[in-house]
């Protein structure tokens, strides 16, 4: 009988927690990337193509609660669908029930360059070495996360990364190139991409959610 209710309570205090855990998940969306740089694959779409590929990586995290800003024209015309009476009773979208975003991510491409010679073992990132010397290519990002409410940056940080056309490649991403990247998808460009990405991933779950001692890294 004492196992049975030291066991019940058990589940019930890991149910709560989960709980807790799931209501303290920073909300974010990231918002359309712009580019100062002058890189010859960004065209018209791209800006919206990374920040669509940053937010899958945040949210394979499972440490944020992301908000989709992309879709939320269709998400409306949903609701509208359910309160016009179309759709059986019960069934259709709640109206005033969207998740805000209390944090907005933004970034800016600011450098590119290609067959930028040094850099040896190719990328770098939290200690894992990728890529080789031959047609390297070297992407920065400035990331800035603002405060939905007060408007106020809360964390900025550039962040970047270096790839080869040879030594292993990045597989470390969820997703391949999609969009206006998707011919990129194997070349430097889209490895620089692909990692600039992941550690932009890194930085935000280290300052926002982690805070496990990995900000001395940064902060060095």
């Amino acid at each position: 009988m004492k196992r049975a209710v030291v066991t019940a309570f058990a589940m019930a205090l890991i149910l709560v927690t989960g709980s807790v855990l799931a209501k303290d998940k920073p909300s974010m969306a990231v918002i359309e990337f712009d580019n100062r740089s002058g890189a010859y694959w960004w065209t018209g779409g791209v800006g919206d193509d990374l920040a669509d590929m940053l937010t899958n990586e945040l949210a394979a995290t499972d440490k944020f609660k992301m908000v989709e800003r992309a879709k939320l024209n269709a998400v409306l015309q949903e609701q509208d669908l359910a309160a016009s009476g179309a759709v059986s009773k019960g069934t259709g979208a709640k109206i005033g029930k969207l998740t805000g975003a209390k944090y907005l991510v933004t970034g800016s491409v600011a450098s590119y360059e290609e067959n930028t010679k040094g850099g040896g073992g190719g990328l770098s990132f939290r200690g894992i070495s990728v890529g080789g010397k031959k047609d390297d290519a070297y992407l920065a990002i400035d990331l800035r996360v603002i405060n939905a409410t007060t408007g106020a940056i809360e964390f900025v940080r550039s962040v970047e990364a270096r790839s080869g056309g040879y030594g292993i490649g990045v597989g470390f991403y969820k997703g391949g190139l999609g969009g206006n990247l998707g011919k990129y998808d194997k070349t430097p460009a889209g490895k620089a991409i692909r990692a600039v990405l992941i550690e932009a991933t890194d930085y935000l779950s280290c300052v926002m959610v982690d805070k496990d001692g990995c900000e001395e890294e940064y902060a060095a």
